[in-house]
């Protein structure tokens, strides 16, 4: 598969839900999601991190996907139930090798989910 057909089947599988397939989609070794107020170096802190969000997800829509290599860019509509959130536009990056994710890279206001939750948000140990 090609790296932006990799992006787009993970991107599918967390707005399903299917986190054990997203997970498949993951190196186990090497990996790294950096996010604007979190960081995680193992595929299952994030997809836990993830998991606890799938309660107020509404929906993920997919507004632009586009490929440089193994660089493929998204840009994407997080709508949540939770109205102190709202929706959240987000910018992700993500590499891809040999037909597995390596690195995630998000970009958004965090500034409203730092404060839903208390300032209390998860980091790499």
């Amino acid at each position: 598969m090609q790296p932006k057909d990799i992006v787009a089947q993970f991107i599918s599988d967390i707005q399903a839900q299917r986190f054990d397939e997203a997970k498949a989609l993951l190196v186990e070794e090497g990996f790294e999601y950096v996010g604007p107020n979190m960081r995680f170096l193992r595929p299952d802190d994030m997809l836990a991190y993830q998991f606890g969000m799938a309660a107020i997800q509404k929906d993920l829509i997919v507004r632009q996907l586009s490929a440089d290599g193994e660089h493929v860019y998204a840009i994407l509509d997080y709508q949540t139930h939770f109205k102190p959130i709202g929706d959240v536009r987000l910018a992700v990056w993500f590499r891809v090798r040999n037909d597995k994710i390596h690195t995630v890279e998000t970009f958004y206001n965090a500034a409203v989910v730092e404060n839903m939750l208390g300032g209390n948000l998860p980091s790499a140990s």
